[in-house]
């Protein structure tokens, strides 16, 4: 008789991963929940990942690939999938011994959730804790949420439990994307289906400077490319002045971060044109920070 494919399909992407990937291995080994399948992806490491892989023999099965980015490798563990979830885990980041139980009682309890995610543990490398990553109130459909503030789904790639078949339908993650591809395909997914996020501590991360997190330039040429090319995914009511609005609020938040890293000049311009993109609904706080920029006050 063929196997019985497990419930969940969990997906690690590793790329020089030797320092921390042992931990988010063991987390996922010690949930509560058993039927699952561990995928790692080794995107062309090159240092001791794969040493630390064989390491642990049968209870990892391993992906070996060139590198090609965090999007080419969940996609590639997508494809070795065999289970009806797929949970996503960054090697640098752990989980809590319930996650996978409480997600999967909630997919399960509710057949129209195509997604979900968990209130999240942030720490600083030397073991801070950092103000949680918490799920917030729904109080619109997820997509519009998701557009008007990014990080809306908490723990964003190593909080999310999915149906896979939402994959099939909502296409891969975005290789072309360099950041922010996890916000573009929550957006895919919201424009799909339902979203719900359990608030309690299930997921924990690791928040360092020298992540994708803090590479500012990326970050901002990325989230202007999403929110641009999923515009066509808003029902067509809300393509106009709740698009500028959102669009409005992203450069405000990428005007202050810039301005914070002494790119005055640029925060400017972002303040500006969100001005102009939407004087009703942002005019007063993007005209407060464009004048707190001008004056040089602190932000």
């Amino acid at each position: 008789m063929p196997e019985t494919p497990p419930r969940v399909s969990v997906i690690i992407p590793a790329y020089n991963a030797a320092w921390c990937v042992a931990r988010a291995l063991d987390s996922v080994l010690a949930q509560t929940w058993r039927d699952f399948e561990l995928i790692v992806v080794d995107d062309g490491s090159r240092d001791g990942t794969s040493e630390i892989l064989a390491g642990y023999g049968a209870a990892v099965r391993v992906v070996v690939k060139t590198n090609g980015g965090l999007s080419s490798a969940r996609n590639a563990g997508i494809a070795a999938a065999r289970g009806e979830y797929v949970a996503f885990l960054d090697a640098d980041d752990w989980w809590l011994p319930e996650k996978l139980e409480r997600q999967m009682a909630l997919l399960d309890s509710r057949p129209s959730l195509l997604f979900c995610s968990t209130t999240t543990l942030v720490f600083t490398p030397e073991g801070r804790r950092l103000a949680d990553w918490r799920c917030h109130a729904e109080e619109r459909p997820a997509l519009q949420c998701i557009f008007a503030a990014n990080a809306h789904v908490a723990g964003s790639g190593s909080a999310v439990m999915a149906r896979r078949e939402a994959f099939t339908r909502a296409g891969g993650f975005d290789e072309s994307l360099r950041s922010l591809e996890d916000i573009d395909m929550w957006m895919r997914l919201a424009a799909l289906g339902d979203y719900a996020c359990l608030d309690d501590p299930l997921t924990a991360i690791e928040k360092r400077g020298d992540s994708m997190s803090g590479n500012l330039d990326v970050m901002r040429a990325a989230a202007i490319r999403v929110m641009r090319k999923n515009r066509r995914l808003l029902p067509p009511t809300l393509r106009g002045g709740f698009w500028r609005s959102a669009y409005a609020a992203m450069l405000s938040d990428y005007a202050k971060w810039a301005y914070r890293k002494g790119h005055a000049a640029r925060a400017a311009g972002d303040l500006l044109h969100a001005l102009l993109l939407a004087p009703l609904s942002r005019g007063r706080r993007s005209l407060g920070l464009l004048l707190a920029v001008v004056t040089r006050q602190k932000l």
